[in-house]
């Protein structure tokens, strides 16, 4: 099979995926509905269930794909920048930092909303650029930079992080049960603000990331090689490391730390359809939405009470991940 008769495949695939996990996530749930209700919903004929369909259901997942595909393509996004398979939003330290802004805003009962964002999830998209811009500052040496400085920068960061989040944690134990929504991740609190806040900005993202695909492809040859053959290297890591770092907090600032889908989907999708970051991206975004909306749906629905959906994610892609690295030695 030909390379783009696999990425059509695939893309195929994701869609009907995509669509049925949409559907199935709008139609079940604690309240009994049918797929005649939503259809008298959209016809006009009844507006029973529309609170429940159109405020609750229908603005969780689209948050909810939202979020997936931004995870994923920072995923994908940092696997090139790297030209290492196993990085994911974790290794530059934004995640890490993100849980400390949600739960610092926690222990001192900051609640103020602002562009749809909530306290918590304000400060912790605002520690998360913070910290990725002090992880490239550190790593500058000399008007330049190594990648390797980077991320050994980052996986500093974000153990500094952590152990504070730890410390505020334990000095205020009041705040546990609503840092566990950050520590976990969880979409109880969606919202159509929220989505608007962030689908923007995720599209901006992709496109910029689709359009530097090219120079992405030559940077996995070498930076002096991508430097010679007309790339502008540092340009182009800057926007890209701001890219995944942009796309990781806003994630993050919305759902809490959800782990996994920016490392397993990017990884997976590599190996269905090739190293060509222009595909590469368009497809880790869709593939990244599609998964999310999955594990939301089990989460919901496997239980009475709702899991956190990181958990759902670590039970999913941590065996398929090891399976992937056993079948792909």
């Amino acid at each position: 099979m030909t390379a783009s008769a696999k990425r059509g495949l695939l893309l195929a695939a994701l869609i009907v995926l995509m669509s049925a996990w949409f559907l199935a996530s709008l139609l079940i749930g604690p309240v009994r509905t049918t797929a005649g209700d939503l259809v008298d919903i959209i016809t006009g004929r009844s507006r029973e269930f529309a609170a429940i369909f159109l405020e609750l259901r229908l603005a969780r997942v689209v948050l909810a794909f939202l979020v997936g595909a931004a995870l994923s393509l920072s995923g994908a996004i940092l696997q090139g920048y790297f030209r290492n398979p196993m990085a994911d939003p974790f290794v530059v330290g934004v995640s890490s930092a993100a849980s400390l802004g949600a739960v610092a805003a926690a222990a001192v009962g900051f609640e103020t909303a602002v562009f749809g964002f909530s306290g918590p999830g304000l400060l912790a998209f605002l520690s998360g650029l913070v910290i990725v811009s002090l992880v490239y500052a550190l790593s500058l040496r000399r008007g330049g930079y190594k990648v390797e400085t980077v991320l050994l920068t980052g996986i500093a960061a974000g153990a500094l992080a952590s152990a504070l989040t730890s410390f505020l944690l334990f000095m205020r134990s009041d705040s546990y049960d609503q840092a566990v929504f950050w520590l976990l991740g969880s979409f109880q609190l969606a919202e159509w603000r929220q989505a608007a806040t962030i689908a923007p900005w995720i599209g901006l993202c992709l496109a910029a990331s689709i359009w530097l695909a090219r120079d992405m492809d030559l940077l996995a040859l070498g930076d002096e090689t991508a430097r010679a053959l007309g790339s502008p290297v540092g340009r182009v890591r800057k926007a890209f490391l701001a890219m995944s770092a942009l796309l990781a907090a806003l994630a993050v600032a919305v759902s809490g730390i959800i782990g996994f889908v920016g490392l397993v989907v990017p990884h997976w999708v590599r190996i269905l359809i090739g190293p060509g970051h222009r595909s590469l991206f368009a497809a880790s975004a869709l593939a990244g939405g599609t998964f999310l909306l999955y594990c939301d749906f089990v989460a919901r629905n496997v239980l009475p009470a709702e899991l956190p959906i990181g958990v759902i994610t670590a039970a999913v892609g941590a065996p398929f991940f090891l399976y992937l690295l056993h079948k792909k030695r």
